[in-house]
């Protein structure tokens, strides 16, 4: 069986999505790729290394296996825009540069497409649904945490260098405002990172769609600059240096989160 995911089932409320992390192609994606785009710059480089301490502490952890340039597990199967101006769609058409994607001609077909949602997308997402689901079951809530990261220069996105700490709640929608807040007490007492809340990543389709306060689901997006653990120039290296004390801050944010939602939820 081809193997679209990794998932670890933990012992605490907390799911952490890893939807981008994935490096495999299919086939025809592979083989239509611009030069480029061969060292799959768009990446969300070593993010489940960056969260290794996630399944010591407990978490359930659920990570992409395919390279986004295949199917982007943080869009609608409906493909509708999240963004207003410069974004990528459920199959991207260009780099983040605004490039081209694939060389002409070479474009998956719509038929291999329908195969990438239907074998792909869908058991990433019934994983995320049927975790969240037996999490509310067991404790009556459940917290979930969508891991990504990004250059911190991307000109055809946004202006300028990105805050070091991107949280998205859907300006407020996929979480409680209190987490929200007690995320950003967090991120303010890091001495040397920068943050913002729903500045310009509010969060994806994941968020967006899992999370809904009224049923207990608390979701936030982390969009991490790459620039805190890693080189972002190819060949794209970790670098412990910086990625030891960036992974101090991620762990006391998913600490906060367990410890908001037990005080939150205690009876």
């Amino acid at each position: 069986m081809d193997k679209v995911l990794s998932f670890h089932q933990g012992t605490l409320p907390l799911l952490i999505s890893m939807p981008h992390a994935g490096v495999r192609l299919t086939p025809a994606v592979e083989a239509g790729l611009i030069e480029p785009a061969r060292s799959l710059p768009d990446t969300d480089w070593h993010i489940p290394r960056l969260y290794d301490f996630a399944v010591s502490m407990g978490a359930s952890v659920v990570s992409a296996e395919y390279s986004r340039f295949v199917i982007d597990l943080n869009r609608p199967d409906d493909d509708k825009p999240l963004y207003v101006g410069a974004t990528t769609g459920l199959y991207p058409a260009t780099l983040f540069d605004g490039t081209p994607l694939f060389k002409d001609g070479l474009v998956p077909s719509a038929l291999e497409r329908t195969d990438y949602l239907e074998r792909i997308w869908r058991p990433y997402h019934d994983t995320l649904r049927q975790e969240l689901a037996r999490l509310r079951e067991q404790f009556g809530y459940a917290l979930l945490w969508d891991a990504h990261s990004i250059r911190s220069h991307v000109p055809h996105l946004f202006d300028g260098t990105l805050p070091d700490f991107n949280l998205g709640t859907f300006n407020g929608a996929s979480c409680h405002p209190q987490l929200a807040e007690q995320l950003q007490a967090v991120c303010a007492s890091a001495k040397g990172y920068s943050h913002v809340l729903n500045g310009r990543f509010k969060g994806g389709h994941i968020t967006r769609h899992y999370g809904d306060p009224a049923k207990h689901i608390h979701a936030v997006q982390l969009e991490l600059a790459q620039s805190t653990y890693m080189e972002e120039v190819e060949p794209f290296h970790y670098r412990e240096d910086l990625a030891a004390p960036t992974r101090q801050v991620l762990e006391n944010l998913l600490n906060a989160v367990v410890a908001w939602g037990k005080a939150h939820y205690a009876v």
